[in-house]
């Protein structure tokens, strides 16, 4: 009986996590914590806070995506997206069915394991349409973008582990990196110009998701 009744505190922990999760949207990242332990495709490709990270301007230039790559990409999330919601609102409806099974007074075992299974079946079916769609982003990267995509997430990641916020932070600025102060104007003969000395850093996507989900 403690066992049954640990399993059950465990499951109604997972309902209540996994409800935070797929409460988001299609488009918005996972809940707090829970994106950095998503598959290495998805950590890779999805989506962050802003969406389609395609369409960030550092990101164009950063990986020299052109005009018809960004536009294929914004196709196949159109493509994918209301599938990826229907998949998602089935999960939901999975979780919402265990969630009295769990707390009934009396738990019948073989009832919550039937709908775990429905649960797990559920989000195999989301995960694989997850996939599908970022693999089809990926595919229409080059070989040499995807590597510099990896890269521009793993220091993403690294920046905030470090606590320093977002890469669209000014240096200097609270919780941006700290750049040494521009040296004094070299007098009323001459101003330093615009730009010199700031050390500004160049902005990085936004973390998601994909575009779509996470």
């Amino acid at each position: 009986m403690k066992a049954i009744n640990a399993v059950l505190g465990m499951i109604s922990a997972a309902l209540l996590f996994c409800g935070l999760a797929c409460a988001q949207g299609p488009g918005e990242p996972p809940g707090p914590g829970f994106g950095m332990h998503r598959p290495p495709l998805e950590q890779a490709l999805g989506p962050g806070p802003g969406g389609r990270w395609w369409n960030d301007p550092a990101m164009i230039e950063k990986l020299g995506l052109s005009e018809d790559q960004r536009k294929n990409m914004d196709d196949i999330l159109l493509q994918h997206r209301s599938q990826l919601i229907d998949m998602r609102a089935a999960v939901e409806k999975a979780e919402l069915g265990l969630e009295p099974l769990v707390n009934a007074d009396a738990p019948n075992e073989q009832q919550i394991l039937a709908q775990i299974d429905k649960v797990a079946q559920a989000r195999a079916e989301l995960e694989k349409a997850n996939a599908r769609f970022l693999l089809a982003i990926r595919a229409k990267l080059t070989p040499d973008q995807y590597h510099q995509l990896q890269a521009a997430r793993a220091e993403r990641r690294m920046m905030h582990h470090n606590g320093r916020g977002d890469f669209h932070r000014q240096p200097g600025s609270e919780g941006g990196p700290q750049t040494a102060p521009a040296p004094p104007p070299p007098g009323p003969q001459g101003m330093i110009p615009e730009g010199v000395g700031t050390g500004l850093v160049p902005g990085n996507p936004p973390s998601a998701e994909a575009g779509a989900i996470e």
